[in-house]
């Protein structure tokens, strides 16, 4: 950044803003560290995009909503680059097909890393000067580039689980144990509660406005649905048996071959499965992941039970017999992704982060072994189609009282 010479902000202000702001894009690359560049590359199917693809968009939000519009003389990387890195920002303008990111072979990923640095210096010195002016526009940024490492995380994930040699994404990576709790159900009384987010701490918008929700009594499972459960589920035939499925569900079976969760592979009689550290033998006691709403929907009815709704979630997640609420498995709900009553997304382009998507997806609370430390709460909100298996994706079971 050139000719930015305004004097240092509050140091108190400015230190804690800086360390953060560095903490988050260090660990980024740490992330894509074990990558090679061909590695960086790669994009196994539409939803998923390459590393040097999540590296530099999160690089390109920090570039194109503060530093050009804060800094009048900063001097952009790469006219090039908001072509090819916008991802869904229509008011921005064009952009490269998300379907097609793998063709981008150039930028090669060592510019991409010098795109990083670039704006990483330019974003110093901005903080140095008026990181209270750009605060909540830099935690936004920075909880997007959460996001997107741990979608780096799943998407490397798929892509190195088609390649016979199982990669491991993170070597050295060791799976945590499955949870000891029992396999009981916690009863909750219901009535009107309160749920969205509430405090000082950042949300994101499709959390707010915080309120009020009648639940009739219901109960909730204690522990998350294990891998040996879903091989019960699959040893009685939950995959060919019709009446346990949504119609949709059923023609997804059917036409794509389901037959176990995503990443189970069959070795010798025993169930395997594709994981961050590579392929290893699955734990009957850790939670089932990588499932699409569908499976989740038609395991929950196979075991005599329901999915329950975000309502429900977030008031169960608050207590104490209920295990691993986040930071093991998103959890699918039986809630359609829609607006809080009261919800008006942001003015501007940042108001298409989570609005417009507002419609055809189904609702997932928790987070997972691959979000970032910090980065779960209660309220968060996380969204995909129904079929979507890809991400670290379990259910909670729930069902009327």
């Amino acid at each position: 950044m050139h000719g930015m010479s305004a004097p240092a902000g509050d140091d108190a202000t400015t230190a804690p803003a800086l360390a953060r702001y560095r903490a988050v894009r260090a660990h980024t690359e740490t992330l894509a560290g074990a990558l090679s560049a061909e590695d960086q590359g790669l994009q196994s199917m539409p939803d998923a995009s390459p590393v040097k693809w999540h590296r530099a968009h999160t690089t390109w939000f920090f570039e194109t909503f503060v530093l050009c519009p804060f800094v009048p003389d900063y001097r952009v990387f790469d006219p090039d680059f908001g072509f090819l890195f916008n991802s869904y920002y229509e008011q921005i303008g064009p952009r490269h097909p998300r379907p097609a990111r793998g063709m981008l072979t150039r930028p090669p990923a060592a510019q991409i890393g010098a795109y990083r640095a670039h704006v990483d210096t330019a974003m110093a010195t901005l903080l140095a000067a008026r990181a209270d002016e750009v605060a909540e526009l830099v935690e936004l940024g920075l909880q997007h580039e959460q996001q997107h490492q741990e979608l780096l995380l799943t998407d490397m994930l798929h892509g190195f689980a088609q390649n016979p040699l199982a990669p491991a994404v993170l070597p050295g990576w060791t799976e945590p144990a499955g949870a000891t709790v029992p396999d009981r159900f916690v009863a909750c009384p219901g009535g009107l509660v309160e749920i969205g987010h509430a405090g000082d701490g950042f949300c994101f918008d499709n959390e707010a406005p915080r309120h009020r929700v009648f639940l009739e009594p219901y109960a909730i499972a204690a522990r998350l649905v294990t891998n040996g459960a879903w091989a019960d589920f699959i040893a009685d035939r939950g995959y060919r048996t019709a009446p346990l499925w949504m119609s949709d569900g059923w023609a997804r079976v059917a036409a794509e071959g389901w037959d176990a969760p995503l990443h189970w592979r069959r070795r010798d009689g025993a169930w395997w499965q594709m994981g961050l550290g590579g392929l290893a033998p699955i734990d009957p006691a850790a939670p089932v992941r990588h499932i699409s709403w569908y499976e989740a929907d038609a395991f929950a009815r196979w075991a005599g039970a329901r999915l329950p709704s975000e309502a429900e979630w977030e008031v169960a997640a608050a207590l104490p017999q209920v295990a691993d609420a986040t930071g093991r498995v998103w959890q699918w709900t039986a809630s359609a992704y829609l607006p809080y009553p009261g919800y008006r997304p942001a003015p501007g382009a940042v108001g298409e982060y989570n609005g417009k998507f507002m419609i055809g997806q189904m609702v997932l609370r928790g987070g997972s072994l691959a979000t970032p430390a910090g980065h779960t709460r209660a309220s968060y909100r996380n969204f995909f189609h129904p079929e979507k298996r890809w991400q670290f994706a379990g259910l909670r079971l729930a069902r009327d009282i």
